[in-house]
């Protein structure tokens, strides 16, 4: 069957494992100084590994593979002990997985295996990934939300501002200060153009959902070494998966051969600065 799953990059690859702690499933291990996937059938193709990858080696791919099976997965994973399986219920409740959840929990009672006490069911309301749950932010806001507030000027100085559509050679480029921000970070942060883009050229991206991690270290590296770019700063919000707007800043400005400095700020899902 054809079905999302972790592709790993050999070239990329440095076999540091930090990928694996990532993986419950046991999807995951080092051989030949290489992390490799042992089975198709340990991978939900669900990526919890991606965002711990310093070398951006790890992507979700489309393609045919065994279907996951999540009772030769508990198998797998119970030979672990419970922090395993309690990393495995989590992993699984995160992303939404009710079905494989409910599977993963008949299997632990089938076995008589006692369930880790932080995973037993919760409330709907309670589930949710850091980087997908349903978060119901309204109650934060205060008795004067629907007074009448300063209109602010927007604080854009160029155009395209996603990545896969920049020209390195742009004009806007030239001794510039370039903040890159995760694509969610402007919506999440309400004084964005004050704080971070006043006089500053923006780069957006998304480190999840977007697959050309090394297309954008590329084109990153491309226009820190043929621009004098005088401050680089990266804004992400504060969900896993999106610490990967500076991992692939990082690996840029080493590409670049330049030594600029980098700034790295993270938003909170309330819009605050942590």
């Amino acid at each position: 069957m054809k079905r999302k799953i972790i592709k790993i990059d050999e070239d990329n690859c440095s076999g540091c494992g930090e990928c694996i702690p990532n993986c419950p499933e046991g999807a995951i291990q080092i051989i030949d100084g290489k992390a490799r996937i042992i089975s198709d059938l340990f991978c939900d193709g669900l990526g919890a590994c991606i965002g711990h990858c310093p070398q951006q080696a790890i992507s979700i791919e489309e393609r045919e593979a065994k279907p996951y099976d999540e009772k030769k997965t508990m198998e797998n994973i119970i030979k672990a002990g419970p922090n395993v399986i309690s990393a495995h219920l989590e992993h699984l409740k995160n992303h939404n997985q009710a079905d494989l959840y409910k599977q993963a929990i008949d299997f632990l009672k089938e076995k008589k295996i006692k369930i880790p006490a932080a995973n037993f069911p919760h409330h709907h309301g309670d589930k949710g990934c850091p980087g997908m749950k349903v978060v119901d932010l309204r109650q934060k806001k205060d008795k004067n939300s629907g007074q009448m507030r300063l209109s602010l000027d927007s604080q854009l100085n160029n155009w395209p501002v996603q990545l896969k559509l920049l020209n390195p050679q742009a004009p806007y480029f030239k001794d510039a200060d370039i903040v890159v921000a995760a694509d969610c970070v402007p919506f999440a942060f309400a004084n964005f153009h004050q704080k971070f883009l006043k006089g500053k050229t923006l780069v957006i991206f998304c480190p999840k959902l977007d697959s050309a991690h090394e297309e954008y270290v590329e084109k990153l590296a491309q226009i820190f070494k043929n621009n004098n770019i005088k401050s680089i700063t990266a804004v992400h919000m504060e969900v896993p998966c999106c610490f990967g707007t500076s991992k692939i800043v990082e690996e840029a400005v080493k590409q670049s051969g330049k030594n600029i400095v980098i700034k790295d700020y993270t938003v909170s899902l309330k819009g605050e600065l942590v």
